[in-house]
């Protein structure tokens, strides 16, 4: 093997890894092959602190570094070659972006003087990103004249992918490099001492005082909770102890019962209950405290909105002060930390702030809910027993997936789709003592890369590998379209990711969610298949068989929980195990609305 000499290049880019890993702890890197990339791919895969993982496909390795960052909180670095390949990874910075996902995108580019002649696999990638960005640069060719800035440059990198005044987000860092593009680096600049990194970034937190004028005058106030919604246990206690109910969505971390929950109020049920005009009038606020990511029930949302017209003051507590508001109704808006803020106005949860005088919270506030949720679940529970247990039925469900899924006391961690699978975990899953980390792509709301985040967060779990497997629970629709994620080295175990990882595809042969729009109903059943139900010949077992997956299918209710035990089995055994659950498009709606209704007449008769 021919030695390499050293590299202005290689120097540069081993300067950048290396105060990389100093920003407290970057981890891991997702690269693509390719030949204009070559002295950062080296780099990055001769660091000794940072775990290499090659993906074939540009899409797909995005989205797992989106994974990644979902699940750490920590960025992953993201190495594509020139040309399109830095084009393939938009879709995944956009969901970065507006989810707010630490991510370091690193392009490698053509030299300045081999654009505009006709070279290939050369485009314009400065700004290809557009807003999506916290931050892009252009590092240019590197050259000894700026070495001293080398370090500043990666620290600014990390900085603002992390603590950016927008919150956390992907940065676009663009490398142009010259041939010869192999070398090894020479001695990279003095770094700073004990291993700190060139800069630091903090963000403010607010002090919530705005909030301590409104608390006392409430009497029926009420918590809407969401991922990124603070420290879990801290939401609940406040809860509990000031008797708020709590409107739970599954990202939030808060759907616990008994001991876990705290003895807080916490609804899940909320979408169907709220479907009750009933309910919905007696229930209304006077006071609306929402904290983290909004529900994807349109129902909830559309529901919160008529109290904001009614007059009912809305707060949204967000870290970066973000208008997070599509309904125009949020009247106060504060800057800070979820979990900060609470403390400043609860201390724990038991001690008040200045100025609390008192608690005026209605006292059967809280039991009305709580009762309420009860019975919903009672109802979604016993109705999803008898369309399992009918003889003539035995009816596979897409609630019931979701559910018993959520359910599993081997599922500790479930990443979900967008469309239905978030919102039949959202809607018709139970609170427990043991609910899992939910997580999930709402950034865009897109159905892109579900596979490879998934096979991303399962990458970045810290625990030690085989302690807990990771699930991810996608229609078919959105596994067909990150089929590219199952292609992977051969030398690399369960979907590549070093953690026992597993896929749910409900396959209803089409877009299960558009059969729930006016559409389904105004236009003609054929156009309506042609342009929006767009049923797959596609055969999705068999595609996955066919990529190496170890593969099971279930098509009825009864088969079910054995399927999952089965699959969760095979999972954590390190296999790449995809189980695949046959339902029905058409029916799946009447279930849903056969389950709506289920909870309503268990409310009436509670009249």
């Amino acid at each position: 093997m021919t030695k390499l000499t050293a590299s202005t290049q290689a120097t540069f880019c081993s300067t950048l890894v290396d105060e990389w890993v100093r920003c407290a702890g970057v981890r891991h890197a997702v690269i693509c092959p390719g030949s204009r990339s070559t002295p950062m791919a080296l780099a990055l895969a001769t660091h000794p602190w940072v775990r290499l993982h090659v993906r074939l496909d540009e899409r797909s390795a995005a989205f797992v570094a989106v994974g990644i960052g979902l699940e750490s909180g920590i960025p992953a670095v993201l190495l594509t070659t020139s040309g399109t390949a830095a084009a393939e990874v938009h879709a995944a910075v956009v969901e970065a972006h507006q989810a707010r996902v630490p991510l370091i995108v690193c392009t490698a580019d053509r030299p300045p003087e081999l654009h505009a002649v006709g070279a290939p696999q050369t485009i314009a990638q400065q700004g290809l990103y557009g807003a999506a960005v916290r931050a892009a640069f252009d590092a240019g060719v590197p050259d000894e004249s700026t070495r001293a800035t080398w370090r500043s440059l990666g620290a600014r990198v990390f900085a603002e992918a992390t603590a950016s005044l927008a919150g956390p987000g992907p940065v676009h860092l663009n490398l142009p490099f010259r041939d010869p593009l192999d070398g090894a680096p020479g001695e990279l600049p003095a770094g700073r001492a004990e291993g700190a990194p060139w800069h630091s970034l903090h963000g403010g937190t607010a002090e919530g005082g705005s909030l301590v004028r409104l608390l006392p005058k409430a009497r029926r106030p009420l918590l809407v909770v969401g991922a990124r919604c603070g420290e879990p246990e801290l939401v609940l206690n406040v809860a509990a102890q000031r008797g708020w109910p709590v409107l739970a969505d599954p990202r939030s971390g808060c759907r616990l019962s008994g001991e876990a929950g705290l003895g807080a109020t916490v609804v899940g049920a909320a979408d169907s209950l709220l479907r009750i005009p009933e309910f919905a009038a007696a229930h209304r606020p006077d006071l609306v405290i929402r904290l983290g990511e909004a529900w994807a029930s349109k129902v909830v949302n559309s529901w919160l909105s008529e109290t904001a017209d009614a007059g009912v003051h809305h707060v949204l507590v967000d870290p970066f002060g973000e208008w997070r508001d599509p309904g125009h109704e949020v009247a106060t808006i504060v800057r800070g930390d979820p979990s900060a803020v609470l403390r400043t106005l609860f201390g724990e949860g038991v001690a008040m702030s200045e100025g609390w005088s008192g608690s005026p919270v209605d006292p059967n506030w809280a039991s009305s809910w709580r009762d309420a949720e009860e019975r919903a679940q009672d109802a979604i529970a016993a109705h999803l027993v008898l369309l399992a247990d009918a003889d003539e039925a035995d009816e596979l469900t897409e609630p019931l997936i979701a559910r018993r899924l959520v359910a599993h006391a081997a599922v500790r961690t479930l990443v979900v789709s967008s469309s239905m699978p978030i919102r039949d975990v959202e809607w018709f899953s139970a609170s427990s003592a043991s609910y899992p980390r939910v997580l999930a792509n709402r950034g865009a709301n897109g159905i892109d890369g579900m596979t490879s985040t998934t096979i991303g967060v399962a990458t970045s779990l810290a625990r030690p590998a085989g302690e807990e497997t990771v699930v991810g629970l996608l229609g078919d629709l959105a596994f067909l379209h990150d089929l590219t994620a199952l292609i992977r080295p051969a030398s690399e175990g369960s979907f590549g990711t070093g953690h026992p990882c597993g896929l749910v595809v409900v396959d209803n042969k089409g877009g299960g969610i558009f059969s729930y729009l006016p559409q389904a109903g105004t236009v003609a059943t054929e156009r309506f298949e042609q342009l929006f139900g767009t049923p797959q010949a596609a055969d999705v077992a068999a595609l996955a068989r066919a990529a190496g997956c170890s593969v099971s299918e279930v098509r009825k209710a009864s088969e079910l929980d054995g399927a999952l035990d089965a699959f969760m089995e095979r999972a954590a055994s390190g296999e790449s195990a995809v189980l695949v659950c046959h339902t029905d498009r058409v029916r799946n709606v009447a279930v849903h609305d056969e389950l709506n209704q289920a909870v309503a007449e268990a409310l009436s008769s509670q009249a």
